[in-house]
């Protein structure tokens, strides 16, 4: 007989406190992420990369900034599913589209916290307005994924049904062209060398976002095959957030290199946007 975690955790205090704030933090998600996109659509633009200004305080270094401002998403994700699930669970099903997600969200920030900060060669710094944002970001989507793969999400949910394996095959796409995007802008110029220059390869032969399509791909794979509100919030809120830094950086490029930029090439959507 399988009992679920909530009956085997019992109802102490604490736990309907945070599915109430589980909920809350979820709509908050959802309704700010139209918003945000308004805002940033608007010609908002984060100051850090190409557009980075001054007049945002400290500066932080981009490795640093990287690595401590991804980190508290596999971190608080793990504690949420060993604090509020059964720790067997994982093992019992270990091809449930639950356990199958789980790996996936904790691949995606093991490589954007252990590998991509040690990749990159220098960085622009990041101000600490920006990290703070970010970091806040990631220990907040954490809570809500992770509350909702250790106590809504049926552990034995089987991987291969058509909508998981849809999101899976989406979601990996997604993964392994945001690290080959990475790769590609991180080898764009030589060692001693600065400025721009068009990136090639990849999603960056359909659009000018690649890394960021990459990502709005996977994220949405992950929503598709977690069939969850916490995984729609964040597909929604990551396209609404990197889309609109995608558009700018279409126009950027074809400011930058009048006559030189690829005209098929879109902003974040293939042939669409």
């Amino acid at each position: 007989m399988e009992l679920h975690a909530g009956t085997l955790l019992g109802k102490s205090g604490v736990e309907p406190a945070l599915d109430a704030w589980h909920s809350l933090a979820t709509w908050a998600m959802l309704g700010t992420a139209v918003p945000v996109f308004l805002a940033l659509i608007a010609g908002i633009t984060a100051p850090y990369g190409r557009y980075m200004r001054s007049g945002w305080g400290v500066f932080i270094n981009a490795r640093l900034a990287w690595l401590t401002q991804e980190i508290p998403s596999p971190i608080v994700f793990i504690v949420m599913l060993l604090r509020f699930s059964t720790p067997d669970s994982f093992l019992q099903h270990p091809l449930s589209a639950r356990t199958v997600l789980a790996g996936a969200f904790c691949a995606h920030y093991a490589y954007r916290a252990f590998v991509f900060p040690f990749i990159i060669r220098g960085g622009k710094p990041t101000p600490l307005s920006v990290w703070a944002m970010s970091f806040v970001f990631c220990i907040w989507n954490a809570f809500i994924q992770g509350w909702c793969f250790a106590r809504q999400m049926t552990p034995n949910t089987p991987v291969w049904t058509p909508r998981v394996v849809a999101g899976l095959a989406l979601w990996l796409f997604g993964w392994v062209n945001v690290m080959r995007a990475d790769l590609i802008l991180i080898n764009l110029r030589k060692p001693g060398e600065s400025g721009y220059k068009i990136p090639h390869g990849g999603m960056f032969n359909f659009v000018s976002a690649g890394n960021y399509a990459s990502e709005i791909c996977e994220w949405s794979g992950f929503a598709l095959a977690a069939g969850t509100l916490p995984a729609a919030a964040f597909a929604l809120f990551t396209f609404c957030n990197l889309s609109p830094r995608g558009h700018h950086h279409h126009r950027w490029y074809q400011e930058k290199f009048k006559g030189e930029y690829p005209a098929s090439r879109r902003a974040v959507i293939p042939f669409v946007w």
